[in-house]
């Protein structure tokens, strides 16, 4: 197996990923504007995000084992078009929803059907575009791989927000189109120009070992992502609302906002995975504990803002936290397991995020009618906790 990640091969994984990124930030920032543009509840709004999560959390182990067995490209590819496909879709409810075909509780279960449909395919793309950059690095170089990699993610939480900004003044559903066809484009990319790698060597009826979310080597690992992005996403869905009342803007000046917002926190993310994951040469625990913290006083100076430049400043130190936290754990949990249980690693890890976002979001939504401020007291909390739990599991 090679040990050796070329710099076409990285360009073209960073592509893929990128586009689900920017696909993903776009859905962040138009969701909650367009949401109450159609007359949906912020529960349901937040309840479609966390649903979905759900799918992609359970769809994404599954699809990391198929990696292992018949390869990682033709299982990014079933991932990006999936995206596209399912974007096309789930934009089309709403604009059914904008002219009125489609209306309550119709309008909700059809958004909720596609944007789920969407998320059990696009689940595809994350883990076996992580297992194959495992397959093609040494352990040493491992976290500094997945930093690499991480700011693919990153720049697409970063151009995401600006794309939503400049579109938004279209219509509220144009970002999404452009969503699906910057998809599009990345599966044509990958197809053309990301070369084959053989897959682990295993008999031909051998079948990956099913990887738990509580196996002993990854436990730690995955409960702490899940935590991280279940504080996370409770900020991050319920940004949108606190901006829209806290400052009394429009559907368009919201989305634009939430967007800046947004690309602030990535901007940190993908500062961080290109400085500090690049140069030093911690072990992983180091790096996550100490994300985690930053995220913990990001979420106390969100919970209190008064004007927007307060607001920039919680995002950036969530953005810095996750920026350290991420990587680390990928490269974690990858360093922990043998070659032949990369893809399975790398699935259960790409699920965790979609964990947290089935919680926080549902969570944020039911804490934000009660004080703005205690979706990110939340967070805050939920930070500070996982970090007692890694000192206090440190030794076992």
């Amino acid at each position: 197996m090679s040990e050796t990640l070329t710099r076409r091969q990285l360009l073209v994984l960073i592509a893929a990923l990128m586009a689900t990124g920017i696909g993903q930030s776009l859905v962040f920032a138009i969701l909650a504007p367009l949401g109450r543009e159609v007359d949906l509840a912020e529960v349901q709004i937040t309840s479609i995000i966390a649903l979905s999560a759900l799918v992609f959390a359970v769809a994404s182990p599954y699809w990391g084992r198929l990696s292992d067995r018949i390869g990682r490209k033709p299982v990014i590819l079933i991932g990006l078009i999936g995206y596209t496909v399912g974007t096309l879709l789930f934009t089309s409810v709403f604009m059914a929803g904008l002219t009125g075909v489609l209306s309550g509780l119709t309008l909700y279960g059809v958004a909720l059907l596609a944007r789920c449909s969407q998320s059990m395919v696009m689940s595809a793309t994350s883990p076996s575009t992580t297992a194959y950059a495992a397959d093609s690095t040494s352990t040493r170089q491992r976290t500094a791989a997945m930093a690499k990699l991480g700011t693919a993610n990153s720049l697409g939480m970063i151009l995401g927000p600006a794309v939503s900004g400049a579109l938004a003044t279209l219509g509220l559903l144009a970002p999404l189109y452009f969503a699906g066809a910057l998809a599009a484009a990345a599966a044509l990319l990958v197809w053309r120009a990301l070369p084959a790698i053989p897959t682990p060597q295993r008999l031909s009826h051998d079948r990956p070992r099913r990887m738990k979310f509580l196996d002993p080597r990854i436990r730690r690992f995955a409960l702490t992502a899940i935590a991280l992005f279940t504080g996370f996403s409770a900020i991050q869905q319920t940004l949108g609302f606190q901006l829209q009342d806290q400052l009394s803007l429009s559907g368009v000046k919201t989305a634009q906002y939430t967007g800046a917002a947004l690309m602030v926190s990535a901007v940190f993310t993908f500062v961080v995975q290109v400085t500090v994951m690049q140069r030093l040469k911690l072990p992983p625990h180091i790096f996550v504990r100490t994300g985690l913290g930053f995220m913990a006083l990001g979420s106390l100076l969100i919970a209190g803002f008064a004007n927007f430049t307060m607001l920039a400043g919680g995002m950036a130190l969530l953005g810095t936290g996750l920026g350290l936290s991420m990587p680390a754990i990928t490269a974690g949990a990858s360093i922990a397991v043998s070659s032949e249980e990369q893809g399975g690693a790398a699935g259960v890890i790409s699920a965790c995020p979609a964990v947290g976002f089935v919680s926080g979001p549902v969570i944020g939504g039911l804490l934000y009618p009660l004080a703005p401020f205690f979706p990110a007291l939340f967070s805050a909390l939920v930070f500070s906790a996982t970090v007692a739990f890694l000192y206090a599991t440190a030794k076992r």
